[in-house]
């Protein structure tokens, strides 16, 4: 993980103000991510997220990762109606019954993606290639909320059964686990996500 950097650092423009935010872009937001579990994981939050803020689902992060049976998609695939009803009634997270639902499917979807494909991982990357592409945005007023490899994503995605996975919602997913690099050029975490 990055060492924190002081506040005063050249970033981006969106996580100014709240340290969980500081904290997300200058160690997590823009870093390749390989692992199955984690893209999985991101993907799930993503959906959680839509019509919300992200940092909204962010300081419920720790939240979900309890309440989602740390992610494990077949206890999530096999989510009883109880567990759905006890998911309903907890504060920590976004009691929105259509995206629970949304999250019980997407551990189907992916279970049966992963049995098919083999890696998640390999299937997710495809869609750049394989290499994470590098933005040279100068605001972040420049960046799109969709590219043509987060709509094809989204179509994929919603082809095999995934919910919660429009064109919008999966670029902020590309952008968070480093398929993007979208950092502005002036900020001090492009270079370094470049380099990776």
């Amino acid at each position: 993980m990055h060492a924190m950097i002081q506040e005063s650092a050249p970033r981006c423009s969106w996580p100014v103000g709240d340290e969980v935010y500081l904290k997300y872009h200058d160690e997590e937001w823009g870093v390749p991510l390989y692992q199955d579990g984690e893209l999985f994981k991101k993907l799930i939050l993503d959906g959680a997220q839509a019509g919300l803020s992200w940092i909204t689902i962010l300081k419920r992060q720790a939240n979900y990762q309890r309440a989602y049976d740390q992610f494990d998609p077949v206890k999530m695939a096999n989510w009883t109606e109880a567990k759905i009803e006890t998911l309903l009634n907890d504060s920590g997270i976004i009691r929105n019954r259509l995206k629970i639902l949304a999250a019980k499917k997407n551990a189907w979807a992916y279970l049966d993606l992963i049995e098919e494909k083999g890696k998640f991982s390999e299937f997710i990357w495809s869609f750049v290639n394989h290499e994470p592409i590098t933005n040279f945005r100068k605001s972040w007023k420049e960046t799109p909320p969709t590219t043509n490899e987060s709509e094809r994503m989204s179509k994929e995605l919603k082809a095999r059964g995934f919910q919660f996975v429009g064109p919008t919602i999966c670029y902020a997913f590309m952008q968070a686990v480093g398929m993007v690099n979208d950092h502005i050029i002036s900020c001090y975490r492009h270079q370094e996500i470049k380099n990776f």
